[in-house]
């Protein structure tokens, strides 16, 4: 393939190249890849036609494919047709419509989508010979496919929906803690004072400056969701508001909480952003299922001043007493190969620039 000038520098890259590797088959589609399945630094996937309904979640492992391994766990299949039902606590597999024929130098990640997570909706990426959840080698050739296993709620979803999304890098542009102090320099990436440390560290608001809201957890016994209807469901029928002024919330073991950061933050147009889970040994939790963060996210030139991260907890073993101000989770940034032509919240339909503390848009 013609090498495209975006794409000889290390980083993540740009709205513009995705649409030249789909223009030259990099990325395939069945159906074709539609416009706005293009995000500024990302790729929206989309389902197939069909779900297998599995025993347990596995990865391939190296010579062997998916369909080989589907073989061994696979309990049964169901065509999603006009809408299936994916059961809270079950594990499925999709093949996606989209599929990668990359070169040697370009390999993938992928993530679940804002909404995905905040539904407590685990969803992966599998490959062919797949060793990692989520990640995908340079020079993959081949099929996608999405493990999907609903935590919380189960979920009415049809072919096409999007659930995850994928990000195409050349090498690495991860910023060092130096880098990203000097960026911080010249654009402050957070509201208050930056704590850097293998990332930007984000804390957790537990004293909400107007009223007693500081989050939500979600009902253990809720009805069914379906993926397609947007701002159609009562928050009360699903989630249970959270409400202190201690400054202390008590994890329980097992149940979702959605929560947001202390600090606004800020990804500029060179560079996006992806949230990973602070040091297992600061407590019994893991933060976010969705961990990318579009070139432009709560950037004045998007319109996203003042955007902050919204926290997708849950509690693992042991009740845990999070505290307001801990820090609970980091922003990994890394350059973009160019900057790209269309940003976060700048134009397109982005739900959550300029966000507090917010559900999911499928939520009044």
């Amino acid at each position: 393939m013609t090498q495209d000038p975006d794409t000889r520098h290390p980083g993540v890259l740009p709205s513009q190249t995705l649409r030249r590797l789909i223009e030259v088959g990099a990325i395939a589609a069945d159906p074709p890849v539609v416009p706005d399945q293009v995000q500024p630094a990302s790729l929206d996937l989309r389902l197939g036609a069909v779900a297998v309904r599995l025993r347990a979640s596995f990865l391939p492992g190296k010579g062997r494919s998916v369909a080989d391994r589907l073989a061994e766990f696979e309990m049964h299949r169901f065509a999603l047709g006009a809408g299936m039902v994916l059961e809270k606590g079950c594990v499925y597999v999709v093949e996606l419509a989209e599929r990668l024929a990359l070169p040697a130098d370009l390999s993938a990640v992928t993530n679940a989508k804002s909404s995905t997570g905040r539904l407590d909706l685990l969803v992966r990426v599998i490959t062919d010979e797949g060793v990692e959840f989520d990640r995908i080698p340079a020079g993959y050739s081949g099929k996608l496919y999405a493990e999907i296993c609903p935590r919380s709620f189960s979920v009415l979803v049809r072919p096409g929906m999007r659930l995850n999304q994928i990000r195409l890098r050349r090498g690495q542009a991860i910023l060092s803690d130096a880098e990203l102090s000097a960026l911080n320099a010249d654009v402050p990436l957070v509201s208050g004072q930056a704590v850097i440390s293998e990332g930007l560290g984000f804390s957790v608001d537990l004293r909400p400056q107007t009223g007693t809201l500081l989050g939500y957890r979600a009902k253990p016994h809720a009805g069914v969701i379906d993926l397609d209807r947007i701002g159609a469901y009562d928050p009360a029928e699903f989630w249970e508001d959270l409400r202190a002024t201690s400054g202390q919330l008590i994890l329980d073991p097992g149940a979702f909480y959605i929560l947001v950061s202390r600090e606004a933050v800020c990804i500029p147009p060179g560079y996006a952003a992806e949230m990973a889970p602070y040091l297992a040994m600061v407590g019994e939790f893991r933060v976010h299922y969705a961990g990318f963060f579009d070139p432009g996210f709560g950037h004045a030139e998007a319109g996203g001043v003042g955007a902050r991260g919204v926290l997708e907890v849950r509690c693992h073993e042991a009740p845990f007493a999070l505290e307001h101000g801990q820090i609970v989770g980091r922003l990994v940034y890394e350059r973009m190969a160019a900057v790209p032509d269309r940003l976060y919240g700048a134009g397109i339909a982005s739900n959550y620039q300029g966000q507090g503390l917010k559900l999911a848009k499928h939520f009044r």
